[in-house]
C-alpha cells in the first residue's frame, strides 16, 4: 500500500475521531519507518487517545502458579518439556499465591493475574479466585490466565471470581505451539460468547514477525471485543528454539503499541506493554506487566519480582506519561 503524509492525516484523524481501522491501515501503520516525523506522529496520536481512553496509568499484575515442564513444547516457551531447561516440578500453595495477591493488591495493582500450564486443573483455578475474594479486601479484577476451555467453563471462572480472561491466538499459532490453532480459536469465542472480559495481547512478536501477521491479530483481539489490547515482545530464553532470533527494539515495540492503541479504539479500554518499555507507554500504552512466580520468559522460578521491576518502579514509569496512576 502506497502510503503519504495525507493519507497518514486521513488515517490519524479517523482513528482519533471514533473510526475503526481495518486491516490494511494496521499493516500499513506497522511498515512505516521507525525514526521519521511520520512514526512520530502516529505515537503522538496513539498517546493522545491513550490520555483520553485510559485516562491513567495501571498495573497488570501475575502469578505463574505451576513451575514445572509442559508437553505443548512451544518453541518460544521455557516450560517446554522437550527443552529441557525446566526439570522439576513446584507449586505454589493457595497461601502463597493470596499472599502474593494481596501485596500487589496494598500496592495498587488493578488486575490480579492466575497464569497456569495448560493442563492445570480449573477446579484449582476457581479455588484460588474464591480465596482472594474473600481474604483481600477490595480485591483488584481478577484474571485467569489458563488453558483451553469450554462455554461452560469459562462461566465457571468467572462464576468463582474471574472478571477478565487473558487468551490469545499466537503468533504461528499450530507451528510454534503445540497447540491446535482452531481448539485455540473456539476457546476464544467461548470467552466472548461468556460473561467474562478478553484481555488479548499481539504476542510473542520476535524479529522474524511480519507487518501482516502481527497487524491481524490486533484486529482479531479488536473484532472479538478485548477489553485490553496491546503487545508483548518475545524474550529469548537461551535452549528454547526461537532463542537464536533475538527480541525486536524497543523502538519496534513502541510502534506496534501505537498501533494497538489506534485499531483497538474505543473497544479496548486499556493498551498493555510487556516488557515494560518507557518508549512503548509514551506511545499509548496504559498498562504494564508485574510478575512473580513461573514465567515462561525465565530459565528459573522467580520468588520476587521478574526482572526486578517493583510495583512502585512500575508506578513511575507510567507516571512520566499518565497524570495519574491507579494505586498510586
Amino acid at each position: 500500500m502506497q502510503v503519504d503524509g495525507r493519507w497518514l492525516k486521513h488515517t490519524l484523524d479517523f482513528a482519533l475521531s471514533g473510526g475503526r481501522l481495518n486491516l490494511e491501515d494496521a499493516t500499513a501503520l506497522l511498515e512505516i519507518p521507525l525514526g521519521t516525523e511520520e512514526s512520530r506522529a502516529i505515537a503522538d496520536a496513539a498517546h493522545a487517545l491513550a490520555l483520553r481512553q485510559s485516562r491513567q496509568g495501571r498495573i497488570w499484575t501475575a502469578i505463574g502458579v505451576d513451575y514445572c515442564p509442559c508437553p505443548q513444547n512451544c518453541s518460544f516457551c521455557s516450560f517446554g518439556s522437550d527443552w529441557g531447561i525446566v526439570q522439576d516440578s513446584h507449586e505454589w500453595t493457595e497461601e502463597q499465591v493470596v499472599d502474593a495477591a494481596a501485596r500487589f493488591a496494598a500496592e495498587g495493582a488493578s488486575w490480579i493475574t492466575i497464569r497456569t500450564t495448560q493442563h492445570y486443573p480449573l477446579e484449582r483455578v476457581c479455588s484460588l479466585a474464591r480465596a482472594m475474594r474473600e481474604r483481600i479486601p477490595n480485591c483488584p479484577t481478577l484474571v485467569a490466565n489458563v488453558g483451553e476451555m469450554s462455554l461452560e467453563q469459562a462461566e465457571m471462572l468467572y462464576d468463582a471470581g474471574y472478571s477478565v480472561a487473558y487468551h490469545v491466538f499466537r503468533l504461528r499459532e499450530g507451528t510454534d505451539t503445540g497447540i491446535d490453532a482452531e481448539e485455540r480459536l473456539r476457546s476464544l469465542e467461548n470467552i466472548r460468547r461468556s460473561r467474562l472480559g478478553l484481555a488479548f495481547l499481539a504476542e510473542p512478536i520476535g524479529p522474524e514477525h511480519t507487518a501482516a501477521e502481527i497487524a491481524r491479530e490486533m484486529v482479531r483481539a479488536r473484532d472479538l471485543g478485548a477489553v485490553i489490547m496491546g503487545a508483548m515482545a518475545r524474550v529469548p530464553v537461551p535452549g528454547t528454539p526461537k532463542a537464536h532470533l533475538g527480541q525486536i527494539p524497543e523502538e519496534k515495540l513502541a510502534r506496534i503499541i501505537a498501533v494497538s492503541r489506534l485499531i483497538g479504539g474505543e473497544v479496548a479500554q486499556e493498551i498493555c506493554v510487556h516488557p515494560p518499555s518507557d518508549a512503548a507507554v509514551a506511545a499509548g500504552a496504559s498498562a504494564v506487566v508485574v510478575e512473580t512466580g513461573a514465567v515462561p520468559r525465565d530459565s528459573e522460578e522467580i520468588r520476587k519480582e521478574w526482572r526486578g521491576l517493583t510495583m512502585a518502579q512500575a508506578k513511575q514509569l507510567l507516571g512520566r506519561h499518565y497524570p495519574s496512576v491507579a494505586g498510586a
